[in-house]
């Protein structure tokens, strides 16, 4: 089988992601450079799947570093996770955002073609569409300027991407847009580790249930949706995981750029996963409902017949399940990997 690169693999969706392409015989080599992430969850990772990846300690910026990697491993292709991801934090400090999302991509693609690697799946987002899109959304609904400078980050490189494809024939590049994962390993040995105030729904109803925070908080009851809270498409994070493994194969023997939603297809309101967490785990989750948030649109779910159509990849996993490995997560690990 291929070895491979994911960069930010220590993170929630790249640890996850690693497991799934060691259990399909992968060789995984891992830069992270542990800014929102554990080393903890690769030493897990391995012990679940009782094999072994290599680890670098490192960033996309430095380019020494990845011409190490690409010149001691014979690497087939790349899955991109590294970046900043926090919505609130990309407004204040854009230049971040600017610099680690966008020339972290480029100083890795750069090194790709040094070392002649052409073969690339990147994590991207479905905020790339334009908000007056109507939901479902699909891959060919126009993209949008986003709202916030983490989205604003995914388009950037998604633009980039494909204009680079276009020009040099020898790239083979996915562009998976995820929609909003959730969940955790089955084992409850791995899962979503936020440092800090979660940005994300799911770790902050398991802070809440656990007892790291006092109540949940809902941005908004007057949107026009069943129940007047936002509504998401939520995807457990093996079935996202597995998307890449599926994208991977489709891009090893595939030329140009290519986008796929990654997501159930379901829309969920924000109240719904409260009541149904309650329900499934027999856990009380206070809420209260603050105002809205800058950049929140009322719904959001996707189209993912493409992805299930090219890519062979069907989700497995209902919102019971996310909801009920979630708190398996949580309850097991209530500091998450600091325990």
């Amino acid at each position: 089988m291929s070895k491979i690169l994911v960069t930010g693999g220590a993170g929630y969706i790249g640890s996850h992601t690693c497991i799934e392409l060691l259990n399909a015989g992968h060789e995984v080599v891992v830069l992270d450079n542990l800014s929102n992430s554990s080393e903890e969850s690769l030493t897990r990772v391995q012990a679940l799947t009782a094999k072994k990846l290599d680890f670098v300690e490192g960033d996309i910026l430095d380019q020494h570093i990845l011409d190490h990697i690409f010149h001691s491993h014979r690497i087939e292709a790349v899955i991109h996770f590294a970046g900043l991801k926090a919505v609130g934090e990309s407004q204040q400090e854009p230049l971040k955002y600017f610099d680690n999302n966008i020339s972290g991509s480029i100083s890795l693609v750069k090194a790709m073609e040094r070392a002649q690697v052409f073969k690339l799946v990147f994590s991207s987002s479905a905020t790339v569409y334009d908000e007056a899109n109507v939901s479902p959304l699909n891959e060919d609904m126009p993209t949008g300027m986003p709202t916030n400078n983490y989205g604003y980050t995914k388009l950037i490189v998604e633009q980039l991407l494909q204009k680079l494809s276009i020009a040099d024939t020898r790239w083979s590049i996915a562009l998976l847009r995820y929609f909003n994962p959730v969940g955790a390993h089955k084992s409850g040995q791995m899962g979503e580790d936020p440092q800090g105030i979660p940005n994300n729904l799911m770790p902050y109803v398991t802070q809440v249930a656990v007892g790291r925070r006092e109540k949940l908080s809902i941005f908004g009851n007057d949107y026009d949706t069943i129940d007047g809270t936002g509504v998401r498409d939520y995807i457990h994070v093996v079935d996202l995981a597995n998307a890449h493994l599926c994208a991977l194969n489709n891009r090893l023997n595939a030329q140009g750029c290519r986008a796929w939603n990654i997501g159930t297809g379901n829309g969920c309101s924000v109240l719904e996963i409260a009541k149904t967490f309650e329900k499934v785990n027999g856990i009380h989750i206070p809420f209260e409902f603050s105002p809205r948030r800058a950049g929140d649109v009322a719904t959001s779910f996707a189209n993912n017949a493409r992805a299930v159509a090219e890519l062979g990849w069907q989700p497995q996993y209902g919102l019971e399940d996310m909801l009920a490995d979630s708190w398996n997560w949580q309850k097991n690990n209530p500091n998450g990997y600091q325990d």
